[in-house]
């Protein structure tokens, strides 16, 4: 309970500062992306059909879908928070073990990947030019110090997203479950009403904080030593 108490004093705490960032909200997206990306991959690979993906500049997004099973609307509802906190969690590895470049590495693939195959919308599209255009020149131009703060604060953005959207839900699914995105999903194909759902992936989200933020503050170690025909729209 400790560690929870001080992931969430952590969190809020990251939000201010982070706010103060001038055009932090731009990378906030990174979080939007990779959670829609979770619903498309987990769409096909259940052998279902990912029509496309549209990004928004609130920082919400939609994946339109369609599956022959209604039973995989299961995982593809659970996939978009579950991925986001799990990727967030990632990031937090890949900076404890030295490779955050590594980390870069693979969030622009995963930007060109969306760019190429799902996403369909004018503010998506460019804002994963940018993303990218961005991302390389952090990769190929600047100095090490500039590239891991640059991860740190992404690092940080997705973090405090991964946590802050699935709590948002819980309020969404009081006020009315019928409009509570990938809950209200999950509760139409299972006995679990859509505030059991919000809880539910708030609880993983805050599970995934607690371990990347012991990654961060236990400091880093040499990268040497580790071991490492149903439809669907799907929204953040």
């Amino acid at each position: 309970m400790g560690n929870l108490i001080k992931t969430v004093f952590f969190l809020i705490l990251s939000a201010f500062l982070t706010h103060l960032i001038p055009f932090s909200d731009f990378f906030r997206n990174l979080d939007t992306m990779i959670h829609e990306f979770g619903h498309a991959i987990v769409t096909l690979a259940l052998s279902g059909k990912v029509m496309y993906i549209e990004l928004f500049a609130n920082h919400s997004g939609v994946t339109y879908s369609q599956v022959t099973n209604r039973w995989s609307l299961l995982p593809i509802a659970l996939a978009g928070y579950t991925t986001a906190s799990l990727f967030a969690l990632f990031m937090f590895r890949m900076r404890a073990s030295e490779k955050h470049r590594l980390g870069l590495q693979v969030m622009t693939a995963i930007a060109i990947v969306a760019l190429i195959l799902f996403v369909r919308n004018e503010f998506g599209i460019f804002w994963l030019l940018g993303f990218i255009i961005l991302n390389t020149i952090m990769l190929a131009f600047m100095p090490r110090w500039l590239s891991d703060l640059y991860y740190l604060l992404l690092a940080f953005l997705t973090l405090e997203e991964s946590v802050f959207g699935p709590f948002s839900l819980i309020l969404y699914a009081w006020n009315d479950p019928a409009k509570a995105g990938d809950a209200t999903n999950l509760s139409l194909v299972t006995p679990i009403p859509a505030i059991g759902w919000a809880v539910l992936l708030t609880l993983f989200s805050l599970w995934c904080a607690v371990r990347a933020l012991k990654l961060f503050l236990g400091g880093r170690k040499s990268s040497r030593s580790s071991r490492p025909a149903y439809r669907q729209q799907f929204e953040e």
